[in-house]
C-alpha cells in the first residue's frame, strides 16, 4: 500500500519522527529507508535499539499505528503514479486483486473507504495486512496467504512491491514481481524493476516480469 499505491511515505517519516522525539531521540529520512516496507515489529525494535528507551515495545506500536492513522485520515487521498489506472484496468479485465501490506488492518481501513468511493467500487478482491499473519514481510506467508485466498498459485500472480521488504517477501513466495522503487533502491535480477507504473499495461508487467 505504502510507496507503491498510495503516496504515504512522508506521512510514515512525520509519524515516525513523532515518536521518537517523545522518546528523545531523532529520525531521518536515513532510518526511514532502512525499516522501509516493515514489519511493525522490526521497525519498533530498531526505534528502541536506536533510543535506547526502556519503554514497552508494545506501547511504542501503539504509539506509531496511532500517529500514522490520524495522518491517513486526515490527509487527501494520493496515489502513486500509474497506481489507480492499473487498478481500474484489473477490474475491467476481470483480473481478481489483491492487498498484501505491511500496514496494520486499521491503517488499511483509514484510507481504503477513500479509495473505494475514488474508483466507485470496492477496489481488491482480497487483503492481507500486517496483522493477518504470524510472519510478515520478508517472510512469503503475505503473499502466499494472498494467493492461496484469491485461488490461485503463487507463480500465477503479479506482485508490485516498492521496498526491498516486499520484493524479498513476493520473490520467496514464487510470485512474479515488479519492483518500483520509491524511497530505498531495490536492487534483485528476479524482478523487473521500473521507474513508474504510468504508462505500463497490466499485459506489459505480465510479459516483462
Amino acid at each position: 500500500m505504502d510507496g507503491t499505491l498510495i503516496d504515504s511515505e512522508h506521512l510514515w517519516l512525520e509519524a515516525e519522527i513523532a515518536v521518537m522525539v517523545a522518546l528523545g531521540s531523532s529520525w531521518s529520512s536515513d532510518d526511514q529507508a532502512h525499516c522501509l516496507g516493515g514489519p511493525l515489529e522490526r521497525v519498533v525494535d530498531y526505534m528502541i535499539g536506536k533510543s535506547g528507551t526502556d519503554v514497552d515495545a508494545d506501547a511504542i506500536g501503539h504509539q506509531l499505528l496511532d500517529a500514522m492513522e490520524f495522518r491517513l485520515r486526515n490527509s487527501p487521498l494520493s496515489w502513486r503514479p500509474g497506481a489507480r489506472a492499473l487498478v481500474l484496468e484489473c477490474h475491467e479485465l476481470g483480473v481478481p486483486t489483491a492487498l498484501v501490506s505491511a500496514s496494520w488492518n486499521r491503517l488499511i481501513d483509514a484510507v481504503g473507504e477513500k479509495i473505494d468511493a475514488d474508483i466507485g467500487r470496492q477496489a481488491f478482491d482480497v487483503i492481507i495486512a500486517g496483522d493477518d499473519v504470524e510472519n510478515g514481510k520478508p517472510h512469503p506467508d503475505p503473499y502466499l496467504t494472498a494467493a492461496r485466498d484469491l485461488g490461485m498459485q503463487p507463480d500465477r500472480c503479479l506482485a508490485l512491491e516498492d521496498s526491498p521488504t516486499g520484493v524479498h517477501s513476493a520473490v520467496a513466495a514464487g510470485c512474479r514481481v515488479v519492483a518500483i522503487p520509491h524511497i530505498a533502491e531495490v536492487v534483485d535480477t528476479t524482478a523487473l524493476v521500473i521507474d513508474s507504473l504510468e504508462s505500463w499495461t497490466l499485459a506489459r508487467l505480465w510479459q516483462e516480469s
